[in-house]
């Protein structure tokens, strides 16, 4: 089987299959395969992400380890297809199931007799007392299963059967919701984003056939019609239609799709009918991928998630401090019992996951796909928004305004033999002088030798006999030692205000220069003034371009702080830079798309990528704009602020609804039962509120 080391801790190995490695069946058969091997403790198989989730006995010599990557490696379909799985699938009962089950026992123990029914009470007790037992005796930890096991315990020594059948039934309804809710909610973020597609249409040969999904092709011509679902990314080839997008930008308008425009997979055809050529399907679809991050999300928790879990376990010691001192001083043991069952620590821990949860599937539905819940937190508490120019701010698509020869070579010889040279590199200038040439119909013979690229500086070779070179002006006249005419650098020094440039020399001699036009995005200017609205003290631009031209960018759109000519360690050493300098913890925001973006993406407390940028920007970001709409990222600092407040709302109704709580179970003006009864109750609505919406009820104000 093909597979790759996706993610790994100690103990713990997910490796990534190929899509359509295995169904669900066949992957509830490769986990009881694997789980035969020595040191394997569990295995987890997902067949919608195609990776394999496998626990171990780590050993100092890493040989279970090796073993493991040694059997997924030799198993093959010859092991596991036509088993039939389903019997290994865990299926447990459902919500409504679970529920009759447990109040269904509740209400047949009330008709039996007193002694048999204080027995099952008992019985019923162990597993929680023996949870508590063993986290106390085994894991040396003073933790809720303790102050749960200590509450019921207590009661039954009392012989008071009554509180603690109450109490051992509220316990397990309180852990049976807090499975189901955290479940249900993790599930319908991946699964809202999952496609269920087996056979497809296709064109071929001038003919409609229908084939299984596994048997497509990247180029192959997929027929979509209205009301289907497209099946892959792709771009449209023939037909035009109207697609609704909104599960992968949020746009609540179908837009229209034409030949040459991009489609993704998981959006629908609402009318019309497309022939859509295939760029990536099954596992490489952007909608494919979102599902797959999400389901490795909970890797990269907030620093809030982990201060909840621990502030909740510290909590617990409190809690029998309190009671102890209750007993003494009242020497009433009920009192002392109402302490133990309110604890602060199931709603904190349960209510932050799931507001973390909510809002990154909120944020997938707006087009901002975030990568965990420390990058949320760290966009409420960013204060300054560094942007790169070219692709973010300007449009993706820049275009050759002016070429200028020097040295007595012609304005098509420049064109010509900067294109020879670009169309080695995929940047957006790059091919801009590539367009522009085709579109000229200037036509070259390669007549250069091997190409050497220095990122964010330029190109070096040899052409006709002759060492060239192009690139920034950095590159040409610094590292290349190009040198210029009085004449020339006042042509130079005129076109560098309005254009970002491009130095061609040939020789040593500078033989022209290329002037890109790099318009700005019609939204930039808006974009830039919401960032100051939601909070952003600092709007900093950063690019390779001349001081000149970058500050007349910035004035036009309002960027608070111009850093220009730089190379890609220069805008990393800027983001760190930022980071010590903010007045909210220095968190700092950066925003590109490119190769030469990547390091500076990567030092930022989060970092944002275009989704049309380069694979790398994507890989290294945290936080990804699934269509090219600036205005997501908007969305994504909002969401960050207000998911960051809704926890802290939490924590004060749990605080202030358990206190009160213990107070009138201390003084006794509500039994133990009913306290743990409110209890649970407070706890679903802690809950219920998490999973509701930051910013879906208020669309029209982003």
């Amino acid at each position: 089987m093909d597979f790759s080391v996706a993610h790994e801790l100690p103990g713990r190995l997910r490796l990534r299959c190929p899509g359509g490695s295995f169904t669900q069946a066949e992957g509830a058969v490769i986990g009881a395969i694997l789980e035969t091997q020595p040191g394997v403790t569990a295995v987890t198989a997902s067949h919608r992400t195609g990776s394999l989730l496998i626990y171990y006995e780590e050993d100092a010599q890493g040989e279970v380890r090796r073993s493991i990557l040694t059997a997924v490696g030799l198993l093959d379909k010859t092991f596991y297809e036509g088993i039939d799985g389903s019997s290994l699938i865990p299926q447990g009962p459902s919500l409504s199931e679970s529920l009759t089950s447990l109040f269904g026992g509740v209400i047949g123990r009330a008709f039996l007799p007193r002694t048999l029914r204080y027995g099952l009470t008992f019985l019923r007790s162990l597993p929680l007392l023996g949870r508590g037992l063993r986290s106390l005796l085994l894991g040396g930890r003073l933790d809720v299963s303790v102050l749960d096991a200590s509450a019921v315990g207590v009661s039954l020594l009392r012989r008071d059967f009554r509180t603690a059948a109450v109490v051992t039934t509220l316990l397990a309804l309180g852990d049976l919701l807090e499975s189901w809710t955290h479940k249900k909610s993790k599930e319908s973020l991946a699964d809202s984003l999952a496609l269920n597609i087996d056979k497809l249409w296709i064109r071929r040969e001038g003919q409609e056939v229908q084939i299984p999904m596994v048997d497509l092709r990247i180029g192959d011509f997929v027929v979509v019609r209205a009301g289907s679902v497209i099946p892959v990314d792709g771009v449209v080839s023939e037909g035009s239609a109207r697609v609704n997008q909104s599960t992968m930008t949020g746009e609540s308008e179908p837009v229209h799709r034409i030949p040459g425009l991009s489609v993704y997979a998981g959006t629908v055809v609402e009318e019309g009918e497309l022939v859509v050529r295939v760029t990536a399907f099954d596992s490489e679809t952007r909608i494919h991928k979102i599902a797959e991050m999400i389901n490795e999300s909970e890797e990269l928790k907030a620093a809030v998630q982990n201060r909840a879990e621990k502030m909740a376990d510290a909590i617990v010691p409190y809690s029998f401090l309190l009671a102890g001192g209750i007993y003494l001083w009242t020497r009433d043991a009920t009192r002392a019992t109402a302490a133990l069952l309110v604890d602060y620590s199931c709603a904190i821990k349960l209510a932050t996951p799931l507001a973390i949860l909510s809002a990154m599937r909120e944020g997938a539905k707006r087009g901002a796909l975030v990568k965990g819940g420390k990058f949320l937190e760290a966009l409420a508490a960013a204060d300054t928004v560094v942007f790169d120019k070219t692709g973010t701010l300007t449009v993706s698509a820049p275009s050759v305004a002016k070429v200028i020869p020097f040295q007595g070579y012609t304005r098509e010889m420049v064109l010509r033999d900067a294109a020879c040279l670009e169309e080695h590199f995929p940047h957006s200038i790059a091919r801009a002088v590539v367009k522009q040439a085709e579109k000229e119909g200037l036509s070259h013979r390669e007549e250069h030798s091997t190409v050497e690229y220095a990122v964010a500086h330029g190109i070096a070779s040899r052409l006709r006999g002759e060492k060239v070179s192009i690139g920034s002006a950095h590159f040409v006249f610094e590292d290349e030692g190009v040198t210029c005419t009085p004449e020339q650098q006042e042509i130079i020094d005129r076109e560098t205000e309005k254009y970002s440039v491009l130095f061609l020399a040939i020789g040593g001699r500078l033989t022209g220069m290329l002037c890109i036009e790099d318009p700005l995005r019609k939204d930039a200017f808006d974009i830039v003034k919401r960032l100051h609205e939601v909070g952003i003290n600092r709007v900093v631009m950063l690019t390779g371009d001349s001081l000149r031209a970058a500050k007349n960018v910035a004035e036009t759109i309002g960027i608070d702080e111009v850093q220009a000519q730089l190379l890609p360690a220069d805008k990393t050493t800027v983001v760190k830079g930022l980071q010590g300098a903010g007045k909210m913890a220095g968190k700092v925001i950066m925003v590109g798309d490119g190769v030469n973006d990547s390091p500076a993406l990567a030092a930022a407390d989060v970092g944002i990528a275009m989704c049309a940028g380069a694979d790398i920007a994507q890989a290294v970001a945290d936080v990804i704009l699934s269509e090219n709409r600036l205005h997501a990222l908007i969305d994504v600092r909002r969401l960050g602020t207000g998911v960051m407040e809704k926890i802290y709302r939490n924590y004060a109704f749990i605080i202030g609804a358990n206190s009160l709580l213990l107070a009138l179970g201390l003084s006794g003006a509500i039994t133990p039962a009913a306290s743990a009864l409110l209890h649970n109750l407070a706890t679903i609505g802690a809950s219920i509120y998490s999973l509701t919406p930051v910013l879906d009820n208020d669309r029209g104000k982003s």
